[in-house]
């Protein structure tokens, strides 16, 4: 399992709020839509005046071939375009990670 880390930062031009309805509700169906994905979870901070990021993506996939051709396909250029329109792409990290669940509690 590999999975695809977005640090996210709002375009200036955006409120918090504004950055969270775009995200939740316009850019969340484009990720849904990608070939191969597996899993999608965001997390929010819990104070956005003291936070360098205004949110964190983590989209899922089996293993780095999966994840190339979903960005490869229209479905992922259209979601690479969209996310110019909510996030700071020059200001925001990407990092690719190999995830391997060490226990879970019960």
């Amino acid at each position: 399992m590999v999975k695809m880390v977005v640090l996210l930062v709002r375009k200036e031009s955006l409120s918090y709020e504004e950055f969270l309805t775009y995200w939740e509700e316009e850019h969340v169906p484009l990720v849904e839509a990608l070939p191969g994905v597996d899993r999608y979870v965001t997390s929010h901070p819990t104070d956005p005046a003291k936070s360098a990021y205004d949110g964190v993506a983590e989209v899922y996939f089996e293993d780095m071939e999966t994840l190339g051709a979903a960005f490869d396909s229209e479905a992922g250029e259209a979601l690479l375009a969209d996310a110019e329109a909510f996030s700071d792409q020059e200001a925001g990290e990407v990092l690719y990670m190999s995830e391997e669940t060490r226990f879970t509690a019960e």
